[in-house]
């Protein structure tokens, strides 16, 4: 059976959907599949020119904003490469883990079963990010995808039993979503026995107002007046990181923060700390919850999206409402003040990521997908 996997990144993107899929495109060859990875590499830029067309609705009524034409164009674009390199191949399925991919391919390979697992919610990180205005033409436009693809595809997949509550109201058929949850290979994640005389605390993410660390700063303003010691580490980049630097100074924590930056691969640091946190807005998953489960570092997160899904307050984590520094705060000062409850919690996290996350798992999940839309390899 040959496979696509299309992505919107290079595979070599670190984090996020780039880097989950060449796992499982490895996992699936081993088990006798041919497959094959697909993306858009950033050079190209304005070389599509086909019209763009969607069945459900007419995207020229919002042509002229800004965002939507760059959205249109990136389509033509993602559409001008799959012709240039895909035309003259066949493929049993088609596996994309973007709408533009997944809408270009369905251009292009009209016949061949094509699914799609929508990974996360532009719309909303770009709300939240002070992009765009909710209700706004961006907003609609973004939302009317949702309906386009479950017109197109044969099959829309997601991450969370959250997010597929929120894709559903924008669908006719919400019931056909199905849900499988980000998996990851144990293997990468290392736990290190250590002993910290101060708490170290981390969050890893992009910096930027949907991921909440204006929210963490305010709650470890808290906890420097409260008297805990703790160290935090942020590391990451984005627009936000100067905002963030000067807040912290403002709040008198500067020097127990250290800025990071960008870095490759965090999870061979992370076995160090003690404490994973990130007080986001919104997330459709959160894969770097189940990323430092892993690396047995107990969680502290809010309640929305797919965290509350990975973290029950109290027995492998704790959850926290958004938006709330003194709960964070209180939250905080629980893992931080009792490192046994600490440890119980991390190792509970852990328990959860390796039983509920494995790659094993998704892997599973995935191939008797696969296995309804054509022959599967038989395993010797």
């Amino acid at each position: 059976m040959k496979i696509l996997q299309a992505l919107f990144f290079p595979p070599e993107q670190p984090g996020g959907v780039s880097s989950m899929v060449p796992p499982i495109a490895e996992r699936f060859r081993n088990l006798g599949f041919e497959v094959e990875l697909f993306s858009l590499p950033k050079r190209i830029r304005n070389k599509g020119q086909d019209e763009i067309v969607f069945e459900t609705f007419d995207w020229k009524q919002f042509a002229g904003n800004a965002m939507v034409d760059k959205y249109i164009q990136t389509y033509k674009d993602y559409l001008w490469w799959v012709k240039l390199r895909l035309s003259s191949q066949n493929f049993d399925l088609i596996h994309s883990h973007h709408p533009i991919a997944a809408l270009a391919m369905k251009q292009v390979f009209e016949d061949t079963p094509i699914l799609m697992t929508v990974h996360s919610s532009y719309e909303k990180e770009l709300i939240l990010n002070g992009k765009i205005a909710e209700g706004g033409p961006e907003h609609l436009f973004l939302t009317a995808i949702y309906r386009e693809l479950e017109h197109q595809m044969d099959q829309l997949l997601t991450v969370s039993n959250t997010f597929a509550q929120y894709m559903g109201t924008f669908l006719e058929q919400p019931e056909r979503i199905e849900v499988i949850p980000n998996g990851y290979d144990e293997r990468r994640f290392k736990p290190i026995a250590h002993e910290n005389e101060t708490t170290q605390l981390v969050s890893v993410c992009r910096l930027v107002p949907a991921k909440g660390l204006d929210i963490l700063l305010k709650a470890c303003a808290e906890l420097r007046r409260r008297n805990c010691n703790f160290v935090l580490h942020l590391i990451g980049d984005g627009p936000s990181r100067e905002e963030l630097e000067q807040l912290s100074q403002q709040l008198g924590i500067y020097d127990d923060t250290i800025f990071y930056g960008y870095m490759l691969h965090p999870e061979e640091m992370i076995p160090f700390f003690d404490v994973f946190v990130l007080p986001s807005r919104a997330e459709s998953f959160g894969s770097v919850f189940a990323e430092a489960a892993l690396c047995m570092l107990a969680l502290v997160g809010t309640d929305v999206g797919g965290i509350s899904e990975q973290i029950q307050d109290g027995v492998n984590g704790r959850l926290v409402p958004a938006d709330h520094p003194i709960a964070l705060a209180d939250a905080l000062e629980t893992v931080i003040s009792d490192p046994h409850y600490r440890y119980e919690l991390a190792r509970a996290g852990w328990n959860k990521a390796v039983s509920t996350y494995s790659l094993n798992r998704v892997i599973g999940q995935l191939k008797r997908i696969y296995s309804s839309y054509g022959n599967v390899p038989v395993e010797e």
